[in-house]
């Protein structure tokens, strides 16, 4: 008669592979939620920079964005592109 110990028949062996599977999924739902709040709140994430020559223009760019979708108030909306024109 064949027995079968726990985990699939697969033993402490087993029981190793499903906690560090269990562990990758837990890291990969924690990155993935950091990164959907990100992209949610508009941050860049690690690597996503702005380049510096295209800087002063993406960031009159965002901040009409902002202004169109009514983030922010007329005279919030001039004294950025005032700072950003200086």
């Amino acid at each position: 008669m064949f027995h079968h110990f726990g985990y699939g028949g697969m033993g402490f062996g087993g029981m190793i592979i499903g906690g560090l599977v269990g562990l990758a999924l837990l890291v990969g739902l924690i990155w993935f939620i950091v990164w959907a709040v990100r992209r949610i709140s508009g941050k860049p994430m690690h690597g996503m920079h702005m380049h510096p020559m295209m800087g002063g223009q993406v960031a009159k760019d965002v901040a009409q964005m902002r202004y169109a979708k009514g983030e922010i108030n007329r005279e919030e909306y001039q004294q950025l592109i005032e700072d950003l024109s200086r």
